[in-house]
């Protein structure tokens, strides 16, 4: 998973790069930055409003956009952006990973350490109005609770290509951590109750996490 951080007076212009380096699902949502102003005036950077985007990328899609980034974009100056990348764990169908890459060449890898976490990340991207039944779907496979933001996509057009769907362009993302254990039931709820074949067009999928507080109550009910 590839998130980009920039702010958000020059959003025209990685919108405008992504789409000519053919990176067509990306998720863009709103944020404002909270550094301190000494981190901000080391760096370069103002406390202005800022754009994230979400976008899913195999090894080469991220090596060709992290070169244009840097050359292209001037990511590296101060005050532009930063752009990172976070493994992912697992996607939820052969149909949502070819639609997320854009039918890209794919060639699955051996699991990493990462995969023996005990908490994962599990994000679910659906239609704008689709929070409860995501979430009730969730809670009946175990999940405690998740937070939710609104972005907006760009590539929704190509869905019915790839999904035999079509997306709309409004959308929300929802933030469950789970349980390793949990996730794999958690997802499959997710994907039945609201997933491609309902009209909230759910796709999930999972990202490890290293490390984790503010669970231990969560922890207690379980044991």
């Amino acid at each position: 998973m590839m998130v980009t951080i920039t702010n958000r007076s020059i959003r025209n212009r990685f919108r405008e790069f992504y789409r000519e380096n053919e990176h067509g699902v990306v998720y863009e949502t709103m944020g404002r930055g909270t550094a301190n102003s000494e981190v901000l005036d080391y760096f370069g950077l103002e406390a202005s409003e800022k754009m994230l985007c979400f976008s899913v990328v195999t090894d080469e899609m991220w090596k060709q956009i992290k070169r244009g980034l840097i050359i292209r974009m001037q990511i590296d100056v101060p005050g532009t952006g930063i752009a990172f990348t976070v493994p992912l764990s697992s996607i939820g169908g052969k149909k949502a990973l070819r639609y997320l890459i854009q039918d890209r060449e794919y060639e699955k890898e051996e699991e990493t350490t990462l995969k023996e976490t005990k908490y994962e990340l599990l994000v679910a991207i659906a239609n704008q109005g689709s929070i409860d039944v995501v979430m009730d779907a969730a809670r009946s496979a175990g999940a405690g609770g998740g937070t939710v933001i609104h972005a907006k996509g760009t590539g929704m057009e190509s869905a019915r290509k790839f999904l035999g769907v079509s997306l709309a362009a409004e959308k929300e993302i929802i933030f469950i951590v789970t349980r390793t254990e949990e996730k794999n039931q958690i997802m499959k709820a997710i994907m039945e109750k609201a997933g491609l074949d309902s009209k909230e067009k759910a796709i999930a999928f999972s990202l490890p996490v290293t490390s984790v507080v503010g669970m231990r109550m969560r922890e207690e009910e379980i044991e």
